[in-house]
Order: structure tokens, then sequence, then C-alpha cells
């Protein structure tokens, strides 16, 4: 099998997992911002990871809060506190990205993170190299839905991309679903945090490096 196209999710595949504790201190600053100094620790929890529109609507209701208007300022804070992490060497590439480069073939990245912080590391990264089309979330509530496995912005990027027989490779089983719902091919990447992973869903490839596409691409 060769493909014209490959899409890559971004973080714990081209670039290194932000740690939670990162993220739930910038989800703390964003009720800080709005005068809430003692918030739930229940409700920070499920404000910096997993969270659906219900779940901000019920979160933001016990506070009296706009939805949108705070999560809007949620990615905000998020995203900068990941620019921050990028700055300082915390968050970075690995190693094996700048092999892609030789995989002359088309090149695009689907995140279920902000489009701003995926803007940010592909101006910030030297190692990234070229990719032709990169998706991330818009700051809305209603973007938590087009997350992955919804394949929204899988779809975008394909269509950018005119790929007639495409790749996405991932390192979480919502990647592998996103796919399948796109109708396209999957590769999961066997990155540190997934190396003993058990997964509950199928792949079309498994991979320990992205260094292994060049065979898989027939590049």
């Amino acid at each position: 099998m060769t493909y014209d196209t490959v899409v890559f999710d971004n973080d714990g595949v081209l670039v290194g997992r932000t740690r939670f504790d990162v993220l739930r201190e910038a989800t703390q600053e964003t009720f800080a911002q709005f005068d809430v100094t003692d918030p739930d620790a229940d409700h920070v929890e499920n404000m910096t990871v997993g969270a659906t529109p219900d779940i901000v609507d019920d979160v933001c209701g016990a506070y009296d809060l706009d939805p949108e208007t705070f999560w809007r300022a949620c990615d905000r804070t998020s995203s900068l506190a990941q620019q921050e992490e990028a700055r300082a060497g915390r968050k970075t590439p690995y190693d094996d990205v700048k092999t892609l480069d030789d995989l002359d073939i088309a090149k695009g990245i689907v995140s279920s993170n902000q489009q701003e912080t995926v803007d940010f590391l592909l101006d910030h990264f030297d190692a990234y190299g070229s990719f032709d089309a990169a998706y991330g979330r818009e700051a809305t509530v209603e973007s938590l839905d087009l997350r992955k496995p919804n394949p929204h912005y899988l779809e975008r990027a394909l269509a950018d991309l005119d790929a007639e027989s495409a790749l996405f490779v991932g390192d979480n089983e919502s990647d592998v679903r996103a796919a399948e719902n796109a109708g396209i091919d999957s590769a999961f990447i066997r990155r540190p945090h997934r190396r003993d992973w058990d997964l509950n869903v199928w792949p079309t490839w498994e991979i320990d490096s992205l260094d292994d596409l060049h065979a898989i691409c027939g590049a």
C-alpha cells in the first residue's frame, strides 16, 4: 500500500504533550480572571481535559458565567501556557520529525488543540518543516463537538490536500476512530507514553517512529 497524503495528530506525535499540571493551572487562572478564586476541584478537572458543551454549560452555570465568553478565555489562557512551555524548552518536537522532510508527499496536521497553539508551534519550531494544511480547534464551545473522533477537521485537511489515498498518524484511540470515520487508513505511533498501551481499536499500522512511514508510504 502506498499513500499520496499523510496527516498527523500534533501533540504526542510531532511534539511532546503538555504536562497536565500546566493545563490545570491555566484553567485555574481562567477562573481567577472571572473572579472565581476557589472553584470546585472537579470543575477545574472537567474543564481542563475532556470538556464538552454540556460540561461547559453546567460548570459556567454554577458560577453564573457566560459559557462562550468563559471558554474563549480558557482556550486563550491554555494556548498561552503551552506557548510558554515551548519557549522554555519543555515542549519540543520529537527528534524523528525532521525525517519527514524526506517524505515527498502531501503532509498535514489535524489537532484537537487550539488553532492558535498549532499555528504558534509551526512558526516557533524549524524542525516542523513544511506542512500543506494545519487544523486545530476554533476557540468556541461548539468546536468541542468537532474534536476527534469526529472527522470534521480531518476531512477539511484531506480536501485541502486533494488526497486520494491518505493515512492519519496518531497516538490516541480517537485518532484511529477519526480515520475510520473519514474512510482512510490509520497508523498508531508507540511513543514512550503509549509503549505499553492496550488498544481497543485496530489501526491499519502500528509504528515506533515516524521514520517507519518511509517504508509504509513507498518513499
